[in-house]
């Protein structure tokens, strides 16, 4: 990966700004918030976002949310993405087997219908900007509530845009983190 496109900030202004903005300190030693808290209204409302998804207000499964994202990170080649929700979904007791699976989806044993309808979902946003009907329908069969699919949309939503972001702005991992694991194999368009 190249040179950031915009410089991060030193830990100690990334925490003052995080700081002032009332974010949670962690953020401040993330690469990518190094670099939006450049732009500190935008920073603040992106964390907010996260934090909503992330932790205080989520009602979709954890693991569709996290197999999700680790589709977008694959799918997208942002290395950045897959190897921080490597980690997240690692955390949550999401198998090593099934993270991989994302990969291809389509072919693997080891996700269940409702895995694989929001990974149908993901893959027709990334392809097609929404998700087309059927698939709308497959998803509703396994996600009971309205709060849940939006959710689901939102999501899908978010993490893409994360993954532009990240790819646009060339953020790096941050400096004790090794990409895609467990295989080291990162996609064709990373």
């Amino acid at each position: 990966m190249t040179d950031p496109r915009v410089p991060m900030l030193p830990i100690d202004e990334a925490t003052k700004r995080a700081d002032t903005l009332g974010l949670n300190p962690q953020f401040a030693s993330l690469s990518v918030f190094r670099i939006l808290l450049h732009n500190q209204p935008v920073a603040k409302e992106i964390a907010k976002t996260l934090t909503t998804l992330l932790f205080d207000g989520n009602v979709l499964d954890v693991r569709l949310r996290e197999l999700v994202i680790m589709r977008i990170g694959w799918k997208t080649g942002a290395v950045y993405e897959w190897t921080q929700h490597w980690r997240v979904a690692r955390g949550l007791q999401i198998s090593e087997e099934d993270l991989l699976a994302v990969r291809d989806w389509q072919n693997a044993t080891t996700l269940t219908p409702a895995d694989r309808a929001v990974l149908h979902a993901t893959d027709d946003t990334l392809d097609h900007g929404h998700i087309q009907s059927d698939t709308w329908d497959e998803c509703a069969k396994h996600i009971a509530t309205e709060a849940e699919r939006v959710e689901l949309v939102i999501a899908i939503g978010n993490w893409i845009m994360f993954s532009q972001l990240l790819k646009s702005l060339n953020v790096p991992l941050e400096d004790d983190i090794e990409p895609w694991p467990p295989d080291g194999q990162p996609p064709i368009n990373a």
